[in-house]
């Protein structure tokens, strides 16, 4: 028991740290849910009319915006999290190049709660800025159809989603030697759902980038999550979306927990 309970305080105390780092730079956060925000506000109002109209039953004018709300919503609550996830590793690279990571060490710390700090702080990042972009949504006249079992599974995914992208970027942020290359290494999180079902259907691309899209994991992930916002159950696309998850989130840990080992290298 004393064996467990130690490893549980000390990534207690990791996780208290990120939190109060959070509420000291607050910037940080507004910064990272600014960006999918920026966008769901000029998918909407500037492209909106158009893209919308181009949907399968969809109309121009306002209800082709609205329309078009309603699609695009789930990609950017995932960008808010792949966003999130691009500041730990900016976080994860500070603590290692300013040496903090290496005063730890020297520390009766349990090494697992260092990283798994970051991870849990992150993931309270991610949620609060899925949330926003969904409230916000809301309030430009987004209705989801979701039930309560709906929105529980949507809290689940959304959950498992910033966990994967958290430990992938971790692993990212332990990679880079410094802070600037830490915030550039994560951007192909941001790219990936442009190059998804998140803004227009994969039918409408190119067939080797519809091929691309259809088998990358920001597709079911986005779809998904559109369908239990919309109160449907896919299973296949849910199962599909969850081990995509897993899989990201073991090589992620693995991966992570192989750099945390190393010496860091100026």
């Amino acid at each position: 028991m004393q064996q467990l309970s130690q490893p549980m305080a000390d990534s207690a105390i990791m996780f208290r740290r990120s939190l109060v780092r959070m509420r000291r730079y607050p910037s940080m956060t507004i910064m990272l849910v600014a960006f999918p925000l920026l966008f769901l506000l000029l998918f909407v109002y500037v492209f909106g009319g158009t893209l919308g109209a181009g949907l399968p039953g969809g109309t121009a004018g306002a209800d082709g915006r609205s329309d078009y709300l309603a699609y695009v919503t789930p990609a950017l609550v995932l960008m808010a999290a792949a966003s999130a996830a691009q500041g730990t590793a900016i976080s994860v690279a500070m603590d290692r190049t300013e040496g903090i990571v290496a005063r730890f060490r020297t520390m009766p710390i349990s090494p697992a709660s260092i990283l798994g700090g970051h991870v849990l702080g992150s993931l309270v990042q991610s949620l609060l800025g899925m949330g926003t972009i969904l409230l916000v949504a809301v309030l430009l006249g987004f209705r989801p159809a979701a039930d309560p079992a709906q929105w529980l599974a949507l809290l689940l995914l959304l959950t498992l989603v910033a966990a994967a992208l958290t430990w992938l970027t971790v692993a990212l942020g332990l990679l880079s030697r410094s802070v600037e290359t830490a915030s550039n290494t994560p951007t192909f999180l941001m790219i990936l759902p442009f190059l998804s079902s998140g803004f227009v259907p994969t039918e409408s691309m190119p067939a080797g980038l519809s091929w691309f899209a259809e088998h990358q994991p920001f597709t079911p992930m986005i779809e998904g999550t559109r369908d239990l916002l919309a109160g449907q159950w896919d299973w296949n696309t849910l199962g599909l979306a969850a081990g995509w998850c897993v899989l990201i989130m073991i090589v992620g840990y693995l991966w992570s927990r192989s750099l945390f080992r190393r010496p860091v290298v100026q």
